[in-house]
């Protein structure tokens, strides 16, 4: 009977694709990895990869479509990996192979890829855990890191129009020490919202809740309403919008028809952030961003985002409209608000390499950037990189490298409403601004269970110098400095208009290294062993730092928590 009601939702649903309605792929760099490399196999127009999460739906034709390669010409691990993405997303494609438990527990773990599933024609449900355990050792602090994480994950669909999606956890962590410097000078755990220390020793508590609603309003137009996640781009980092900050609340209007795919996002953002009850200042982002196939195997895309904020959290109506140019709106209305604009694009080449990029304008004066003399309001950010799929011929090796620049002050606005950050942490890069920075990554899967990964990024970018007092003048209060590189800052803080380049303040050289060998234990079931090597060398020596991190790690349907600044 299960096999029936599974061939009849796989045709239903090829039948009506075209208006069914999806959960999504949750944001998670193993499984991201994974579906990009099959995208840039198979060069699929239908997946726009520009703004993420997937939908489930699209990353099963993809899967349907790498299936027939795999049969023909791929290794054991590439039909691994697909199998994998067709199990993962069963219940939007019939082609899912080997999904089916031969150990189930009465009602649990019918089939290898949840915990509790439910299907038929009108209805599907998939329930599984959530455990993220860590342990490791930090040469810069004493005692035990851990982290400690458990909770639940629901997903599924009614009538193929209507997909839904809940993750909940409870979370105690103690990090590294250079992440606690980090909350200690933004308040703030990164990723995370609200917080409270745990222990005695340097620990935090956290609850982390994400979900979503998305519905088929048409056969072409979405609409998500949720608190989660986005990512804009195609590299490893983004610098237009990352998933690094805090889950917030958001309406998506997501158009797909043609070789078009265009996304209008409204979220509601908080500003601060401080561990008491009040309820916090809030402000709002909204985006378009349109995303075009030029050619099968080019895309190119381009976005205007806008931050603002009013008195007593009011949102600015006519910045609803989801078709017109930002930038004339802000004019018009008289306001200062922080609007950006940009472009990103995407070229694979021969199905094994990808070139990507973006480039943001925050600001910029022609007459001054030809000037070349480091005028504070040049403020833009760019993005170049490649990957290179079963690199030099070997099978499962993929390489992938970046290059990111942010200019002093990018992000940054005089008002805590309109910078670009969510929660107290940067909406873009994890790092801010005023930073330049070289990402190698090298992926090998020699066996289908196990991934090996190494990281190399090389970072130079500018420190600000800790709060002084003039000794001649100690009622003259405190100076507070600003080159530009943390985006809670005012520009209004600057020490002078002149001479910024990348690395002003305290210029600082850091290389961050991570090696990770994964082994899948089963599906979604992960165990890690994790070396991080660390070290910042900046020209004032007080400021310079050296340290290791060595971890093992379980986890079970949740990605692995990095902090890679």
């Amino acid at each position: 009977m299960r096999k029936t009601y599974r061939l009849l939702l796989g045709f239903l649903f090829l039948a009506g694709s075209a208006t069914a309605q999806d959960a999504t792929v949750p944001l998670n760099p193993d499984v991201y990895r994974v579906i990009d490399r099959y995208h840039i196999k198979q060069n699929t127009e239908n997946l726009h990869t520009s703004f993420k999460p997937y939908g489930r739906a699209r990353v099963a034709e993809l899967g349907e479509a790498a299936r027939q390669e795999t049969n023909n010409s791929g290794s054991r691990t590439d039909e691994y990996n697909v199998n994998y993405l067709l199990n993962d997303n069963w219940n939007y494609t019939r082609f899912a192979r080997d999904n089916e438990s031969q150990r189930s527990l009465g009602p649990f773990f019918r089939n290898k890829t949840d915990l509790y599933h439910y299907e038929s024609p009108e209805f599907s449900l998939r329930v599984n855990p959530v455990i993220g355990l860590q342990a490791g050792k930090d040469t810069d602090s004493d005692g035990l890191r851990y982290i400690n994480t458990r909770g639940l994950q629901i997903e599924g669909s009614i009538d193929q129009k209507l997909g839904f999606y809940t993750f909940l956890a409870d979370n105690q962590v103690k990090l590294p020490d250079y992440v606690n410097e980090r909350v200690a000078r933004d308040n703030i755990v990164p990723h995370e919202a609200y917080w409270k220390p745990f222990g005695r020793s340097g620990g935090y508590d956290f609850f982390s809740a994400r979900g979503y609603i998305n519905y088929a309003a048409t056969k072409h137009i979405s609409v998500m309403l949720g608190h989660d996640r986005n990512f804009i781009g195609n590299g490893y980092r983004s610098m237009i919008l990352s998933d690094y900050a805090a889950p917030y609340f958001f309406l998506k209007l997501q158009t797909q028809i043609w070789k078009l795919q265009y996304t209008n996002l409204y979220a509601e953002l908080t500003q601060d952030f401080e561990q008491r009850d009040q309820l916090y200042d809030k402000k709002y982002m909204t985006l378009h961003h349109l995303s075009m196939n030029i050619l099968p195997n080019l895309n190119v895309g381009v976005f205007e985002s806008v931050i603002f904020g009013r008195d007593h959290g009011r949102f600015e109506l006519q910045y609803l409209n989801p078709i017109i140019f930002y930038r004339s709106v802000e004019q018009g209305l008289g306001s200062e608000d922080n609007a950006l604009l940009g472009f990103d694009f995407k070229w694979n080449i021969y199905n094994r390499v990808q070139l990507y990029g973006q480039a943001v304008l925050d600001e910029f004066l022609i007459s001054e950037l030809r000037a070349g003399n480091g005028w504070w309001g040049n403020k833009f950010a760019l993005q170049g990189g490649a990957k290179y799929i079963d690199a030099f011929g070997v099978p499962n090796l993929d390489l992938q490298g970046e290059l990111n620049l942010a200019r002093p002050f990018t992000y940054q606005h005089e008002d805590p409403s309109k910078n670009y950050q969510h929660y107290l942490q940067p909406l873009a890069h994890p790092m801010g601004a005023n930073l330049a920075e070289a990402v190698a990554i090298v992926r090998y899967q020699p066996v289908p269970k196990l991934t090996l990964t190494a990281k190399a990024i090389a970072t130079r970018y500018g420190q600000d110098p800790e709060p002084t007092v003039d000794p001649l003048n100690p009622e003259g209060g405190t100076t507070v400095y600003n080159f530009g590189g943390n985006v809670l800052k005012s520009y209004n803080l600057r020490q002078g208009d002149y001479g910024y380049q990348i690395g002003s303040g305290i210029t600082t050289d850091q290389v961050y290294g991570e090696v990770t060998a994964s082994f899948q234990l089963r599906y979604n079931m992960f165990l890690d062993l994790t070396q991080v090597v660390r070290r910042a060398d900046a020209e004032d020596n007080r400021y310079d730092h050296n340290n290791a991190f060595s971890a093992v790690s379980f986890r079970w349907n949740i990605p692995q928590r990095t902090h890679e600044f």
